[in-house]
């Protein structure tokens, strides 16, 4: 598992209006694009020198498939970065905070200690 992939998938799409988009519509297309043509390229590698040795687990892609929230961030991702990304693909179809309350409340039933988010 690399928590810093999956934090740089959350952080990367969040920061491009296109790619939020893309990822509401077709999170299982966007999910494996972003893992075959971008992964690969985050240590700032040429083409030609593409590593391989980065792709997500299938309990991460699994979660970045259904958007849920709540697994990712059991699996170490950021909880900063599933606000802001979901909140990008998810707030205009609530009221005022309303997204944000619901997203808290399906965190609720974590305890300290929480999961390690560290990358």
């Amino acid at each position: 598992m690399s928590k810093y992939l999956l934090n740089k998938f959350l952080y990367t799409v969040d920061r491009d209006p296109e790619l939020v988009e893309r990822y509401r519509t077709t999170p299982d297309n966007t999910v494996a694009w972003w893992e075959a043509e971008t992964a690969g390229k985050l240590l700032n590698c040429t083409d030609a020198e593409r590593t391989t040795w980065l792709s997500f687990t299938e309990d991460e892609r699994d979660a970045l498939r259904r958007h849920d929230h709540v697994a990712l961030f059991e699996l170490g991702a950021h909880p900063f970065l599933t606000l802001t990304l979901f909140i990008a693909l998810f707030e205009r179809d609530h009221g005022p905070l309303e997204y944000q309350r619901a997203y808290a409340e399906r965190m609720g039933h974590i305890r300290l200690p929480y999961p390690d988010i560290t990358t």
